[in-house]
């Protein structure tokens, strides 16, 4: 499992969870999370989690605190992995004031060849159907499969609709080793001797010069 991966969790694994985490038992929505068929996202592991576990996490809406809740399962029985959702499905969700740039998303995605999949406020509002779009809500997007003959179009197009855009367009590039980058920071320094990489064990600083176009010189 790698993080942003969603999952559906039996009724029956949900509710020796909520046993196993007794403070997430009377927050709003927890009780019939899995019954509505809602899912919850893979995250990084953090002290604690105990090994072999799956770590997992999900957000309460704004309207609830917008809580970022963590939580874990012993194994990966009654977890069931749910497709990414693509921002071309998302787009049905989204405000109309977001169509254009995700039209232009949707464009870059055909260009290099990676569709980009959501995450963040206006994944779990299309999951869910509550409310968890705001006003400041960014659009956050993960970009699988980066490599050296897409990074230079993907975050030039990225910066360009990022200009335009009434949103601000957030996110990560994905390794194919499963860790990420923000695709800002790589953006705002383009020194890349170094970069700091998420990964489901945690935060790392790797050397990654010469992976990408924009790095071979460091």
């Amino acid at each position: 499992m790698r993080r942003h991966d969603l999952l559906t969790v039996d009724p029956i694994v949900w509710e020796a969870m909520l046993g196993r985490h007794p403070a997430l038992r009377d927050l709003p929505l927890l009780a019939d999370w899995s019954r509505h068929g809602w899912p919850v996202i893979v995250r990084r592991r953090m002290a604690g989690d105990a090994l072999g576990s799956v770590p997992a996490a999900l957000p309460l809406p704004p309207e609830h605190g917008k809580r970022r809740l963590a939580f874990s399962f012993p194994d990966s029985l009654g977890l069931l992995p749910l497709a990414p959702v693509s921002v071309s499905d998302a787009a049905l969700t989204a405000p109309d004031a977001w169509q254009a740039v995700i039209a232009g998303l949707v464009e870059l995605g055909e260009t290099v060849g990676v569709s980009p999949r959501v995450f963040g406020s206006l994944l779990w509002q299309h999951l869910t159907g509550l409310s968890y779009l705001t006003m400041r809500s960014d659009l956050d997007l993960l970009w699988s499969g980066a490599d050296r003959t897409r990074v230079e179009t993907l975050v030039a197009g990225l910066l360009r609709l990022d200009r335009d855009s009434p949103i601000r367009i957030d996110g990560e590039l994905e390794l194919p080793d499963g860790s990420a980058f923000n695709w800002r920071e790589f953006a705002d320094s383009r020194d890349c001797s170094s970069m700091l990489l998420k990964t489901m064990d945690g935060v790392e600083t790797r050397a990654i010069a010469g992976l990408f176009q924009g790095c071979a010189s460091s």
